[in-house]
C-alpha cells in the first residue's frame, strides 16, 4: 500500500513575495508546487484581469486541479498549493480535497518575517477578505 502525499497550504498576505518562501518549503518536503497565479495565466492569458475575472476563471479550474492534487497525493507525492486559504470557504475546499482521499494536511501561517515588503502599487486589486484561520474549521495549523 503506497502511503498519500501530504498537502501544505498557507495563509498570508496574496502577492507580497510569498512565492519564493514557498519554493523553500516545496523543496524541503520533496513536494510538488502548485500556483493558481502560474495556472491561470497560462490556461487563461490576459483574461483575468479583474476580480470577477479571477472569480469565473478560478471556478473553472479547481475541480481540475483538485483532481489533479488528488491524483499527486494517491501515488505518495507531497504537494505544496500556492492557491489562496484566506476565507473559511477557501480553506474548506482545501479539506474536501485532502478529506475525500484520506490524506494528510497542513496549513501554513506565513507571518510577516517572511514577507517581502513591496509598494501596495505592484499587487493590484486585493481580492477579498481575509478571515484568520482557526484549528475549530479542522485545520493542522503551523505558524512560520
Amino acid at each position: 500500500m503506497i502511503n498519500k502525499g501530504s498537502l501544505t497550504f498557507f495563509y498570508g498576505k496574496t502577492g507580497t513575495g510569498n512565492c519564493a518562501f514557498l519554493k523553500k518549503i516545496a523543496s524541503e518536503k520533496a513536494a510538488v508546487l502548485l500556483s493558481e497565479h502560474e495556472w491561470l495565466s497560462t490556461l487563461y492569458p490576459g483574461l483575468v484581469i479583474s476580480h470577477d475575472d479571477y472569480l469565473a476563471y478560478s471556478s473553472r479550474l479547481k475541480p481540475r486541479i483538485k483532481s489533479y492534487t488528488q491524483h499527486i497525493l494517491s501515488i505518495g507525492t507531497n504537494v505544496v498549493m500556492d492557491f489562496p486559504a484566506q476565507t473559511r470557504q477557501q480553506r474548506r475546499w482545501f479539506l474536501d480535497l485532502v478529506t475525500e482521499i484520506k490524506a494528510k494536511h497542513e496549513l501554513i501561517l506565513i507571518s510577516d518575517h517572511h514577507v517581502i515588503h513591496q509598494p501596495e502599487a505592484c499587487f493590484g486589486a486585493d481580492f477579498g477578505v481575509s478571515e484568520v484561520p482557526d484549528v475549530s474549521e479542522g485545520l493542522v495549523i503551523r505558524t512560520c
